[in-house]
């Protein structure tokens, strides 16, 4: 009987603080000819948000990318919430629900630009520090592909080898997961390296910055495991004093409480003494994903910690690093961190994703975004290559797309699976990259004093000349308008805008115009403009 009241008691107690809990609802229409962009950089695809959008609810979904509570039109105005909110479009009308606020839209002029400018200074304006600047002026390379969870001290030293043996840039080496002997540990598995310090120093000896794979992550019956969970700075199950144990693409792991600042100064005291030991240069920091913090499920030193709370806090942590690299944030514009775009498949489809997946992060107040590998991160698709099925040319038609954006990432080994000639293309881009890295990088620096993107929307540049849903050509800074060939063909079309304008070939063209381009496997056409 005493069992029954209790069980009744909590079951009307849920039912009362799920009824108590206030929703407030708005509703934005959109204007004629009215565009949004926003959230979500994995719905870049899907932008400009027109006609009907399926609810999101940004309090559980990030799509394994970054994300952030506003939105963005081209007709200056824009939606911000300190707080996750849930949203949906039906009918060009976005309908909202917050437990935090009425969200309301802001006219800040008329233009995309206008709207995001002022949402910037507004709410999340710039740092004024940039990530270390090798991020932008030379290529970065992953040992993903190539090594997967088998990382091991010879194995990279070849891969940097064979960097400089096929004439590509030195730059950043990132050493992906498994490389330390289990979640939570910072030594590297001495079965696996001999001598971590001295592969560092050979690899720094090639011109190479080095960075290791990290997660907020804690494998159980360790001794660090152990050690955090009496200091408290794990997160625990709700309703008990147990860390939690919590299910991502490994298994299931303890993981830090980042909301407790004793832990965050832990873990990166943990990081800085690696630093010191090894002589690593910085952290890829992975997961830290929304939807790994259910609230429903945990309990936190900050007590009204929210899913994003959780994610903004493993964020924070890549501050103390000036090479970072993250994949999953939350609320973190123009500050001094590198985003990457999710990992993406091995296919013209995917290709597809980067430019608008680009463009919506730099809406997002990401400028700092490299977008994915080259070629895509799932290592499934280049498993048993067979050189006749396989297609080279998508890899240089990924190689060429990420040539002119603010950076550019290798993990694949382009010598492996590439003839000659068609690496001779993505060694030629990798150049290009560097023989532009100075521009990149003072629109990087200019980022961190405006906030405006160093990857610019068409629209954002040129507004209300037909160009909102324009998402297979992006301007590079103001000067040039890049224009890659995105399938298997030659051909495509390129809108210019108003004024004069070169191409990679040295060809003049009138703007305000629709031209057709042919560009064969070794070309990627850009357009410098010229005159106004």
């Amino acid at each position: 009987m005493i069992r029954i009241m209790v069980f009744l008691n909590l079951f009307f107690f849920v039912i009362i603080s799920v009824l108590s809990q206030h929703y407030y609802e708005s509703e934005i229409v959109f204007l004629k000819d009215e565009h949004w962009w926003g959230a979500l950089v994995a719905k870049g695809n899907q932008m400009p948000f027109i006609g009907s959008i399926d609810e999101i609810d940004l309090s559980k979904v990030n799509l394994s990318n970054q994300s952030v509570p506003l939105l963005v039109s081209n007709k200056g105005r824009y939606i911000w919430s300190e707080e996750a909110f849930k949203f949906k479009i039906e009918e060009n009308v976005i309908q909202i629900q917050s437990t935090h606020e009425e969200v309301v839209v802001k006219q800040a002029g008329t233009t995309l630009r206008d709207a995001y400018l002022h949402a910037c200074q507004n709410y999340f304006p710039p740092s004024g520090v940039i990530p270390d600047s090798l991020m932008f002026s030379m290529p970065q390379y992953n040992t993903w592909i190539e090594l997967m969870y088998n990382q091991n001290q010879k194995d990279i030293l070849k891969y940097a080898e064979d960097i400089i043996k096929h004439g590509f840039p030195p730059g950043v080496l990132m050493i992906d997961d498994n490389w330390q002997k289990y979640y939570g540990n910072l030594e590297f598995k001495p079965e696996k390296f001999s001598d971590p310090k001295g592969m560092i120093r050979k690899l720094h000896e090639s011109g190479f910055k080095v960075m290791l794979w990290i997660c907020p992550f804690v494998s159980a019956d360790s001794p660090e495991y152990r050690d955090l969970a009496e200091k408290g700075y794990l997160i625990k199950q709700k309703g008990n004093q147990e860390p939690a144990m919590i299910r991502w693409w490994n298994g299931y792991s303890a993981c830090f409480d980042f909301t407790n600042p004793d832990a965050e100064k832990h873990f990166v005291s943990m990081l800085n003494e690696t630093c010191e030991k090894f002589g690593v240069d910085g952290y890829k920091l992975d997961a830290g994903d929304i939807i790994y913090y259910d609230v429903s499920k945990i309990e936190s030193f900050k007590q009204d910690a929210t899913s994003a709370d959780h994610s903004m806090a493993w964020s924070r942590i890549g501050l103390h690093f000036p090479f970072n690299e993250y994949r999953a944030t939350w609320k973190m514009g123009n500050q001094a961190l590198v985003q990457r775009l999710c990992d993406k498949d091995y296919s013209w489809e995917a290709i597809n994703l980067l430019i608008p997946d680009m463009l919506s992060a730099g809406l997002m107040g990401y400028a700092y975004t490299c977008p994915d590998m080259i070629g895509g991160g799932s290592f499934t698709d280049f498993i048993g290559i067979d050189s006749d099925a396989f297609d080279q040319k998508l890899i240089v038609r990924s190689t060429q797309t990420h040539a002119l954006m603010p950076m550019m990432q290798f993990s694949v080994a382009p010598w492996r699976i590439l003839n000659e000639e068609n690496l001779e293309i993505c060694r030629q881009m990798a150049h290009l990259h560097v023989s532009v890295g100075k521009y990149i990088l003072d629109y990087a620096r200019n980022a961190s004093k405006t906030g405006e993107p160093i990857i610019r929307h068409m629209e954002y540049v040129f507004p209300h000349q037909g160009f909102a849903k324009c998402k297979d050509q992006f301007m590079l800074g103001d000067k040039y308008l890049v224009a890659p060939v995105l399938t298997s063909g030659t051909d495509r079309e390129v809108k210019l805008p108003e004024g004069q304008w070169k191409d990679d070939l040295g060809n003049i063209y009138k703007g305000g115009k629709i031209i057709s381009v042919v560009a064969g496997v070794e070309r990627l056409p850009f357009f410098e403009k010229i005159k106004n």
